[in-house]
């Protein structure tokens, strides 16, 4: 059995390049987490990582517990969970956008036994934990840690594996939330192998996307609570001893400079940053850069060949997702890329792939179907996560037929090469973050004058979907409106209008929406919360009251050919 783990994989690569820099903190990176900037050596992080893993083992701290994160791109993130996983002990990054009814569910689900988290969020944080009825221990990571026994969430003693038990590939390194079809995100179980095997896998395929030993500097303004940066871009730069530049997030009027500042050799991007750099007044600087390739996923098909004739350099298309992690992926690291036509690339010899229709048979080349994948060999699940928390049935079912179900309709051409078409599953990708509209539907549902809501995708120029959602007021709130008379959701007051006319109407519609997006704010992610709103009489339901998805897709159409959605898109801030 394969012993090694991501600490040993980074503690032998502190011992080959220990000078070279693992980390490079740029000064506008600084200034907004208020740390210290410029380079942190692999030698340098040794040692953090070390004492942090000192103290840990000194409280109580081992395999088979799991530590949630909330420290956003900070360098103190990756100290924490290789000194974490020296010990067997998973991690939980924690998206810093969740709100409290969203943080509840996922401190419980998860079962740490201890949040570290920002200053700023310690109220917060622990306003979830008291909700749910938790006593798990919330601390910052200047403070002193708690001992194991004062660290669960249900008062007992958090169990870990039989001690002495040494941690392996097999063992779980890191669970990620994602987003479903079916309700709440499910938590992916990622093991050792599928962090190692996703720098492996970046380090050996060569083509476009070819990393150099102890050359490479990667910037990327992806989060850390996402496989592609933890995963793939962290993995990838301690397999080969580069260089990582982790960006809080992506800002478009500095990204260039950013970009020369770190002396960037590879930039990983989403589809929404070249549409957006694009927009910016072209200079005779935009080739003056070190960045031979940019690696990521959605790019405009109709800017891509723009992008790269503008910048000079390649935007290396792939598909993968947090089940798969870079046991399945695909990526258009040779040529023909086929620029322009929405193509990801095609299979490498590893990975086994299928185009079925809905009766699980396959179609020909130039069909669209759902594609479905698997590793080749002994074990089709290799470098793939290990299954979701607690639903067992949903990991079947995704695992279904002995291939992964992606829920994404592809199109094959006669030289193997695969394009992206839509999504078969009930998702809306906004801006490269995955939204179920389940989800969003369960908790506008608790709002006081909602009786019903449809959540769908809508198009935006910009950030790919939108989330629309189709609002049945209750009797009380539909009656107000239509008479005149509405509610303050604030105070619970009462407001008379006499005033009867279509704009008027129009007004108390627009108010109501804009509630109801504050008031959704408070409790979710703001990415989740409606950027179009329109209030209608009933759904498209079954007897159940289960919404008919298929004819929620014909109301779309219908709305916002007729205008019909009230935009609330100015409303969407983080914060």
């Amino acid at each position: 059995m394969n012993t090694e783990t991501v600490y040993q994989r980074f503690r032998n690569a502190a011992s080959q390049w220990g000078d070279a820099p693992f980390l490079h903190v740029l000064e506008e990176t600084a200034d907004i987490y208020g740390i210290e900037a410029g380079d942190i050596s692999y030698g340098e992080m040794l040692a953090l990582v070390e004492s942090s893993a000192a103290e840990f083992n000194s409280r109580g701290y081992a395999q088979g517990m799991r530590v949630g994160l909330l420290l956003e791109n900070r360098p103190v993130f990756l100290q924490l969970w290789l000194a974490l996983n020296s010990l067997g002990v998973s991690v939980v990054p924690i998206n810093p956008d969740l709100r409290i009814a969203e943080l509840e569910y996922l401190i419980e689900h998860s079962e740490m036994c201890l949040a570290i988290v920002l200053p700023t969020r310690v109220d917060e944080v622990k306003t979830a934990i008291a909700n749910a009825g938790l006593n798990t221990p919330v601390i910052t990571p200047s403070d002193k840690l708690p001992t194991v026994i004062e660290s669960s969430g249900q008062g007992s003693v958090v169990s870990a594996e039989t001690p002495g038990v040494q941690a392996d590939s097999k063992t779980e390194c890191a669970l990620l939330y994602t987003s479903g079809t079916t309700g709440k995100p499910k938590g992916c179980i990622l093991g050792n192998e599928y962090f190692l095997h996703s720098g492996d896998w970046y380090a050996q395929t060569g083509g476009h996307i070819s990393l150099r030993l102890a050359v490479e500097r990667m910037l990327t303004p992806l989060p850390l609570f996402h496989m592609n940066a933890l995963a793939v871009s962290v993995t990838a730069m301690i397999t080969v001893g580069g260089c990582l530049v982790l960006l809080d997030r992506f800002h478009p009027r500095s990204w260039w400079s950013s970009v020369r500042k770190s002396r960037a050799t590879v930039v990983h991007y989403l589809g929404i940053m070249p549409s957006l750099l694009l927009t910016a007044e072209v200079l005779p600087t935009d080739r003056e850069h070190s960045v031979r390739f940019g690696f990521g996923a959605g790019v405009d098909k109709k800017l891509h060949a723009p992008f790269e004739e503008r910048f000079g350099f390649p935007l290396i298309e792939a598909w993968a997702c947090t089940e798969t992690g870079s046991g399945a992926v695909v990526s258009a690291h040779e040529e023909p890329r086929h620029v322009g036509t929405s193509c990801f690339g095609r299979p490498c010899k590893d990975v086994d792939v299928r185009v079925v229709d809905d009766a699980g048979t396959d179609v020909g080349d130039g069909t669209p179907g759902e594609l479905l994948v698997r590793r080749v060999g002994e074990n089709p699940r290799y470098g793939f996560f290990t299954g979701y928390l607690k639903n067992a049935a949903a990991t079947d079912e995704l695992w279904k037929g002995g291939w992964l179900n992606t829920g994404d309709v592809v199109q094959r051409d006669t030289d193997g090469s695969l394009h992206f078409i839509d999504r078969k599953k009930n998702v809306i990708r906004r801006s490269g973050e995955n939204i179920a509209a389940v989800e969003v539907e369960s908790i506008l549902n608790r709002h006081p004058q909602i009786a019903l809501c449809a959540a769908a995708a809508a198009p935006d120029e910009l950030r790919g979907d939108e989330v629309a959602v189709f609002i049945v007021l209750d009797a009380a709130a539909g009656n107000a409106i239509t008479s005149g008379k509405s509610t303050d959701l604030a105070s619970g007051n009462a407001v008379n209008d006499k005033e009867h006319s279509a704009d008027m109407h129009s007004q108390r519609l627009r108010g109501t929406a804009e509630q109801i997006v504050q008031w959704g704010l408070e409790r979710m992610a703001y990415y989740k919360v409606p950027g179009f709103i329109a209030f209608i009489d009933e759904l498209p339901v079954t007897a159940t009251q289960k919404i008919l998805r298929g004819e929620l897709k014909k109301l779309m159409a219908k709305t916002l050919s007729e205008d019909g959605f009230i935009d609330t898109r100015h409303l969407k801030k983080r914060g």
